[in-house]
């Protein structure tokens, strides 16, 4: 008997729009921070990115998706958000406004549509990888598909 395929919501959202992509599990192995994900997919860390959730001082929700490796630049963030100043949610807070959990954060099919920057150096990959929506499970595309399901600006967002 083969085991059946895990289908997350957000690949049946991107098979909705017919965007293509790939899916990877982790599911097997321990990895819990994203460098360790990276490196249970045997991928490069520039090339898997992160979704990280924030709110602006005009009390708008902010996504931003970094290399899982780097770290949000607070105000590299609102500035590109256009606030006067930015803040990571707390990680309880997460799940009523998205509909995920630490650690399976994507930003596709969140319960509502934030504004989006990705950072910039996702251009020098042909594909990158961001959660499937569900711990153990990463989503591989294209920035041509990914735009497809969510709009999103490209942004210098970390800290260096």
């Amino acid at each position: 008997m083969s085991k059946k395929e895990i289908k997350t919501n957000v690949m049946r959202l991107l098979d909705q729009k017919k965007a293509e992509y790939k899916s990877h599990s982790y599911a097997d192995t321990d990895a819990l921070s994203g460098v360790e994900v990276a490196k249970a997919l045997n991928e490069n860390p520039k090339r898997v990115f992160k979704t990280l959730v924030t709110q602006g001082a005009s009390k708008n929700y902010f996504v931003f998706m970094v290399p899982v490796e780097e770290e949000l630049d607070l105000k590299k963030a609102a500035k590109a958000a256009n606030e006067k100043s930015i803040a990571m949610i707390k990680a309880k807070e997460l799940l009523p406004l998205t509909g995920y959990v630490h650690g399976g954060c994507s930003p596709v099919g969140m319960k509502k549509q934030f504004k989006t920057f990705i950072h910039y150096t996702v251009e020098d990959f042909d594909t990158f990888y961001f959660s499937a929506g569900k711990i153990g499970y990463q989503v591989e595309t294209t920035l041509k598909e990914l735009a497809k399901i969510i709009l999103f600006e490209l942004s210098d967002i970390t800290e260096q």
